[in-house]
This record gives C-alpha cells, structure tokens and sequence, in this order.
C-alpha cells in the first residue's frame, strides 16, 4: 500500500476510502426525504447542505459557517445561514440527519448491514476517530461532541464523519500557511488541471472575484498568464496536499498499519455498493478522489 513509514499516505489511502461512504448518503433520496419533511428546499443541494453539515456548531451564524468551510463565497453562505434556522432548529436537522443516514445506509449497504465485516470496520473506524486530537479543529470536534450511535453502520458512518472533518479542517491549516484563501485556493487546485474550473461555480465565487484572486495568484508565480500553474503552483499545491496527509495522519498512527489495511480490505465492498449505486458525481471538486462509472444500483 505505502512505505513502510510513510503514515501520511496511508492517512490519504483510508480517507479515500471512507469519504464515498460518508459522502454518498448526502445524495441519497432517503436524506433528502427527511431534510424536505422539515421544509427545507430540495430542488437545489444548498438550503438542506449548509444546514446538514452546520448543524453540529448549534445556530452558526453565516460568519462561522464561511470560516470553518472556507471555500464558499461569504454570499453564497449568507444566502442560507441562519435562514436555515429558522426553517428548523439544529437538533431537528441533526435527527433528520441520523434518520436519513440510517435509511440511506441501509438501502446502499443492504446485506453488509449486520454483518461481521462491516461491524469490525466500524469498530476500526471508531477508534481511529477516538483518538484523534480535535484541537483547532471545530467540525471534527462539534462532530464527535455529538457521540456515538449503536448500530455498527451508524457508527461507522459517524466515525467516518469525524475524521473527513479532521482532515478537513487540517487542510484548512494548510492553506492558510500557504497562504490561500478561500477562492485563492480553488483558483489555484484549479489551475493544475486536477479539477475542472466549471465544477467551482456552485461555491459562488463571482467572475471578478475569481479573476481577482487569478490576479493574486498571478503576481506571486503561482500561476502563468492563461490561468495555469506555474512550476511553483504546482510545488504549492503539492505542498499543501503533503501537509494535509501529515496533519491527518495521527489517527491512523494510534490506530497501527496492520490494522489501517484491514480497515480498508473491510471497506472496499462497501464502498464498491455505494459507487455502483450511482449517487455519487462522476467529477469531484475535491480532485483527489476517483470514482469509477456506476454500475446498476442493486
């Protein structure tokens, strides 16, 4: 899998595992059938996202929520925080969450669901989460504040939760010692080619403000006069990538190799049964994932 020492890789390896899994139950129709029953829009992804990954941090208010995301445009955010407290409260949000979850899971994982593989997974999984240092990290921390269910998919769900927003506030660290900022950093992904520009738009960033952060870009070498990545781009992104993978490594250190390769020999066929189910987009804007053609869903 990885070199013998190389915990970041590995960290970047699991993640990659676990991120379809929590990731694909956000486009299930059994999580937008709850979000809708509380009246949240289900037309456009927005109104019921904002809400479902805030909801954790209490009534967060569109200040906090632009901060710890990052990436959206501040007025993409305020244009659904804290409206989306007043369509219903964050403790009803987060119930609808573990509903829709549950069903969602259920449906994708059908015969996984109370097996030995799966609850060993979660078992793997849930330490991992455990031990992992929130510290500066508020959505891992607000995630893991909220405990642990029962059932085994439950759990593994949540652990995988904790740990995409662990990584996910680490990276934030490195872009800030990079330093980018929000659309600075999409700017810059998307000038290596890694990412298609298009797949950026739903983060709300307006063509000035894109051309503006080009522009920032631009006079530090980072990328050339087409908008493309310099030799010293690319070498900053790269950068920020390695530090995220040594910033989320710590769990899957405490954790141990032999135990973060079972970990992912359990979660291939669950994660196979979620990519085949076609719920996930084809392009992420993550642009680190691969994600092969769906199959039929079963």
């Amino acid at each position: 899998m990885t070199g013998a020492d190389d915990l970041p890789t590995l960290a970047r390896h699991v993640w990659q595992h676990l991120e379809p899994l929590y990731a694909g139950v956000y486009f299930a129709p059994e999580v937008g059938e709850e979000v809708a029953a509380l009246g949240y829009g289900t037309q456009a992804r927005w109104p019921s996202y904002f809400a479902l990954r805030a909801a954790p941090l209490g009534r967060a208010t569109a200040e906090l929520t632009t901060a710890t995301f990052y990436s959206f445009a501040p007025a993409r955010v305020a244009a659904h925080v804290p409206a989306a407290w007043q369509v219903a409260d964050p403790d009803a949000v987060l119930a609808a969450r573990t509903r829709g979850v549950d069903r969602a899971l259920r449906t994708l994982l059908g015969p996984s669901i109370g097996s030995e593989g799966l609850e060993e997974a979660a078992r793997l999984a849930r330490t991992a989460a455990e031990s992992a240092d929130v510290a500066g990290r508020p959505l891992a921390a607000a995630n893991r504040a909220l405990g642990w269910p029962q059932e085994p998919h439950m759990v593994l769900w949540q652990a995988a939760n904790v740990l995409r927003e662990h990584r996910g506030d680490g990276h934030l660290a490195a872009l800030l010692g990079a330093p980018l900022d929000g659309c600075e950093a999409l700017v810059s992904l998307g000038s290596t080619g890694a990412v298609p520009v298009a797949n950026f738009a739903s983060r709300g960033w307006s063509s000035t403000q894109w051309e503006a952060a080009e522009e920032r870009l631009r006079v530090r070498g980072l990328v050339d006069a087409e908008g493309s990545a310099t030799p010293a781009g690319h070498r900053l992104r790269a950068d920020v990538e390695r530090t995220t993978d040594e910033l989320s490594a710590a769990p899957y250190a405490a954790l141990g190799r032999p135990a973060c390769e079972r970990l992912v020999e359990l979660l291939r066929p669950l994660v196979l049964d979620v990519v085949q189910s076609g719920l996930l987009p084809q392009e992420s804007t993550l642009g680190i994932l691969t994600v092969p053609a769906p199959g039929p869903r079963e």
